[in-house]
């Protein structure tokens, strides 16, 4: 893989390339589906009743919906809560499922997000641009996608210890320069429509909106891991959904 650049940083670079996104859904796609965030398709509907008529004939736990759509891919561990009363769920990554290893690797601490009901997970696969740096993926044809990189901080600096901060990487103007291209597959001069840093039980997250492409990135580090949360959208889901992509954005944790 080439190697990423961190020349903002005065830094020289360890750290393979983040994966590059690919386009958002077409419009003409869009069309087909209904309008609702949360609002799933008849025939996926008409599906997820069979999943849950099979769940009680062969005596599988209610709440598992989730679990039976999640559990049809190897490798994945449901994380996903039930909708609360306004219809959100909850993703916390499990403590089980598997991932860290090699040079600068070490157990993920997991993470957390809300998503409205009809988002799902999508299959990761090392052949993905970033290989095993895209530690989840989610989804949903009519709003939008996302996905979280969870990369070691070794990989770029030495001198961070096992307990990083993302203010230690860099300023937000820094981190966004650095990643962001990497993210949205170009160059960020003069997409960045926004800048946030915001604290929640003593750590910092730098928050971005980037346009266009519609891209909302979070980032973090903990342990000794640097966290890019991405959300991203195309014109006619962004224009449909996105106060909801921004709460997506913005319910991004490290717990």
């Amino acid at each position: 893989m080439s190697t990423i650049g961190f020349t903002s940083f005065g830094l020289t670079s360890k750290t393979s390339k983040l994966p590059v996104v690919a386009s958002a859904c077409t419009p003409e796609r869009l069309d087909s589906e209904e309008n609702g965030c949360g609002v799933l398709k008849r025939r996926t509907a008409i599906v997820s009743g069979a999943s849950l008529v099979s769940s009680a004939i062969l005596g599988f736990p209610r709440e598992g919906l989730a679990v039976v759509k999640q559990g049809l891919l190897a490798g994945r561990i449901p994380g996903l809560s039930e909708p609360n009363e306004q219809g959100w769920r909850t993703y916390r990554r499990p403590d089980e499922k598997s991932g860290g290893h090699g040079v600068g690797w070490s157990p993920i601490i997991p993470y957390a997000f809300s998503v409205p009901d009809g988002w799902e997970e999508t299959p990761v696969s090392i052949a993905d641009l970033g290989g095993t740096e895209i530690d989840l993926r989610f989804g949903n044809p009519s709003c939008g996608r996302l996905f979280v990189v969870v990369a070691p901080v070794l990989r770029f600096a030495d001198y961070l210890e096992d307990d990083a901060k993302i203010e230690k990487i860099g300023t937000p103007e820094k981190v966004i320069n650095a990643f962001g291209p990497e993210v949205i597959g170009e160059n960020v001069d003069g997409k960045v429509v926004s800048t946030q840093v915001k604290e929640y039980s003593g750590r910092k997250y730098y928050q971005f909106e980037l346009e266009p492409p519609h891209c909302l990135i979070t980032a973090t580090a903990a342990g000794n891991r640097l966290y890019l949360f991405n959300v991203l959208a195309n014109g006619l889901q962004w224009k449909r959904h996105n106060q909801d992509l921004k709460k997506i954005s913005d319910s991004f944790r490290i717990v």
